[in-house]
């Protein structure tokens, strides 16, 4: 495989993590392979036009979940995000964790662009590690549900790999947030990421690019989320369904901060991650 030859591939079977990190159902030791690079002209330091695939041992044709990390598109590595990987393979998927640039040495559009760059490489590369590129599946926490979103409403960003919307069988934002221009978004950040201008905010929001046949989507968020941005998951839910997206469902995890609505993913039926394994399978 061109993608093998071109990067030192690191295969590790992962029985044992699996089996600490994973559900009673799953079952399914884990192949990770390091470092792929998802760009084929260009080179980003700290590795960051890199991904990870965590390949579920024994299975092929399997569904892909494709992860976003949060940060604030400040911060974060994939290299943080093993427990995703872990978990997702575990239960069957081909699971692709993805690095992107950070401001503030990038800013907007460029972090939503690396998001649209690596889910075109999993499109046309997945098959070589199993997957299913009929089926992929999109996932992300805070700012990376943001990408997430977006990367599902505004169809601009994978037109320009050639792709359209109907290449996402499935979104799964936790914990995003859906208008930048509203106060806890842009108003209140470092202005390396979105810049200074509202009609950017205004372009740059999820929310302004709803759409009938954007593909299905399940809203998971935090009861201990801050309030705006708890406002904001329910409020988009309602917006998503007025716009004609029939296929659109949403859940409050309980007794779940910001952060450990994401990280307790790794935890034995830990609802989160249950929700995104039906949504998946589906």
């Amino acid at each position: 495989m061109e993608s093998m030859r071109i990067h030192a591939a690191v295969f590790v079977v992962l029985s044992c993590a699996v089996a600490a990190t994973a559900g009673a159902a799953d079952k399914y030791g884990v192949r990770v392979v390091r470092d792929v690079p998802y760009l084929q002209t260009t080179s980003y330091e700290d590795n960051k036009d890199k991904l990870d695939v965590y390949v579920p041992e024994g299975l092929t044709n399997v569904p892909v979940i494709v992860s976003y990390y949060g940060g604030a598109l400040m911060a974060g590595d994939k290299s943080e995000q093993t427990f995703v990987g872990l978990r997702f393979a575990a239960a069957g998927f081909v699971t692709v964790v993805v690095n992107y640039r950070l401001s503030p040495g990038v800013a907007h559009p460029a972090h939503i662009q690396d998001a649209a760059a690596s889910f075109a490489w999993v499109k046309r590369h997945i098959s070589e590690y199993g997957g299913n590129a009929d089926r992929v599946f999109v996932i992300g926490h805070s700012a990376g549900a943001y990408l997430a979103a977006l990367l599902s409403t505004d169809e601009r960003y994978l037109a320009a790999h050639k792709l359209s919307l109907r290449d996402i069988r499935g979104t799964v934002p936790v914990s995003a947030f859906y208008w930048v221009e509203r106060p806890g978004v842009a108003p209140d950040r470092d202005k390396s990421v979105w810049g200074t201008d509202r009609k950017v905010w205004v372009d740059a929001s999820p929310a302004r690019h709803l759409r009938p046949g954007a593909p299905p989507m399940l809203i998971l968020y935090a009861d201990g989320d801050e309030d705006w941005r708890r406002q904001q998951n329910v409020e988009v839910a309602q917006a998503m369904k007025a716009a004609g997206q029939t296929k659109v469902e949403i859940a409050m995890i309980h007794d779940r901060t910001h952060m450990s609505i994401w990280e307790r993913m790794a935890g034995d039926g830990d609802e989160a991650a249950d929700r995104i394994v039906r949504f998946a399978s589906r």
